[in-house]
């Protein structure tokens, strides 16, 4: 034991000074690339935990305090330390709106613009035609207004703003009439009755959960009611013994009743997707056209945009939105409208199928999945290391981020195995490569599904599989 304390006490007396580390090479280097206050706190960091640990317990290692030693672990924790924490990742999961991964990836024509008005000053709030100041959503309102059929359009942080912005403005201090089956939460705690009571409106809940008519609509007008409100139970659906009025049905009451319709249809698809099997999401022009009087919806999902929520509608009830003082807390910046604005040009130019990748992957058939999976097989067949498998499978992807929960699209999965790895070890060291790749375990077997694998990711997928399974 005193052998053991006497080398630690020689260990810490023999551990560099800040200054000779700084002296190494490598590190003058890093002075240079970032700054000397950076590169001595870092050192300064290290030399405390090397401390700590040469006081704890068991026997230290001769070579504890080699000056190379430190000055490789420096090296690599100053990488760590400037190298962001968001990262891309190659998702194989199959679920093509991931919401841990970022939902939808944006289209080149959206990544175009954020890289051009990232860098430079922009028009956000000023109206080259008059050279004057203007109001943001005059960006994206015209091609809302066009693509919608409705008389004016706004554009929040996300969809859950959007609501909340809505009641707040309407519905404070009076009733909102809502549906029993469609007091929905959503990821995030998200509930509408919670979402309701923040922001000042009560909620008068009508029907059953499974049914609820028009009378009970009807029956619950009163001189309190500031709306009606129709949410799309996005994250679930109710089969069976069911029933509830139209949306023109609703509309047509509302308007006897001189009241607002509105309706959260939540994932905000703009194109008809019943060829692909999606058949119960309901589409933001239909809204506007059957008589709502605001429709709002998320960007980021369905739509195949940046994070945003959108409001659109009638002009007498989206204006005092647009005056609302809370309005400034929710807005968006010139990156969001610029990204939002290129995403929703696809669709005027009817070329979204094509250009957004969202629509790209949902509606990618299964033949050119089939295909794809081959070829990819047997490149990779010929590049595993010995005791490593993958084989193909029929499987099936998913929407993802609360969207068409009954919806699954059929897909080649490539399942893979190693006699001396685990599918958590395999899985785990997917995880950890350069870029991550993030696949599906199922059955003690690690699943990859192309269906969100982009072709100019299977090079780097390839390397990514080989190095994980060696």
């Amino acid at each position: 034991m005193n052998s053991q304390r006497d080398l630690r006490q020689e260990l810490l007396r023999q551990i560099p000074a800040v200054d000779q580390i700084l002296q190494r090479p490598s590190v003058a280097s890093w002075v240079n690339r970032t700054s000397r206050g950076f590169v001595v706190s870092e050192i300064q960091t290290l030399l405390a935990r090397l401390r700590s640990d040469l006081r704890g317990t068991g026997a230290p290692a001769d070579n504890a305090v080699d000056v190379a030693g430190i000055e490789m672990q420096l090296t690599e924790r100053l990488q760590y330390r400037i190298s962001p924490v968001l990262t891309t990742v190659i998702n194989a999961t199959g679920v093509i709106l991931h919401t841990n991964l970022g939902r939808a990836p944006l289209s080149a024509a959206a990544q175009k613009s954020l890289s051009a008005v990232s860098a430079q000053y922009t028009n956000v709030e000023y109206d080259l035609d008059r050279g004057a100041r203007s109001h943001r959503d005059q960006l994206v309102e015209p091609v809302l207004m066009e693509l919608l059929g409705c008389e004016a359009a706004t554009v929040v942080n996300n969809n859950a703003a959007a609501v909340f912005l809505i009641l707040d403005t309407h519905a404070t201090g009076k009733e909102v009439v809502v549906s029993r089956g469609e007091l929905i939460e959503i990821g995030g705690s998200f509930r509408i009755p919670e979402i309701m009571a923040r922001s000042g409106a009560r909620l008068c809940e009508v029907g059953t959960t499974n049914k609820t008519r028009l009378a009970d609509y009807e029956a619950a007008i009163g001189p309190e009611t500031a709306m009606l409100l129709r949410v799309h139970t996005s994250n679930y659906r109710i089969r069976g013994f069911t029933e509830r009025p139209s949306l023109g049905e609703l509309a047509d009451l509302a308007r006897r009743c001189n009241l607002p319709l509105v309706e959260d249809i939540g994932s905000g698809s703009l194109v008809d997707l019943k060829p692909y099997g999606i058949a119960d999401e309901p589409m933001a022009q239909d809204s506007i056209a059957a008589g709502v009087a605001l429709v709002c919806f998320s960007a980021d999902k369905l739509l195949g945009g940046p994070q945003a929520g959108i409001i659109a509608g009638s002009r007498r009830w989206l204006d005092p939105i647009r005056r609302n003082p809370l309005m400034r807390t929710y807005r968006v910046d010139k990156l969001v409208y610029g990204a939002l604005e290129a995403t929703l040009i696809s669709y005027r130019t009817g070329q979204a199928l094509r250009e957004i990748p969202v629509l790209r992957l949902l509606s990618m058939p299964l033949q050119e999945l089939t295909l794809r999976g081959k070829r990819f097989l047997r490149r990779l067949r010929s590049t595993l290391p010995p005791g490593a498998s993958a084989v193909a499978l029929a499987g099936e992807s998913v929407v993802g981020g609360g969207s068409c929960p009954d919806v699954s699209l059929p897909t080649l999965l490539l399942a893979l195995t190693s006699d001396q790895l685990s599918a958590n070890e395999i899985e785990t060291r997917l995880r950890r490569q350069h870029p991550p790749i993030i696949a599906r375990l199922e059955d003690d077997r690690v699943l990859i599904d192309l269906r969100t694998v982009f072709l100019a990711q299977e090079k780097t997928l390839q390397k990514g599989i080989i190095e994980a399974m060696s």
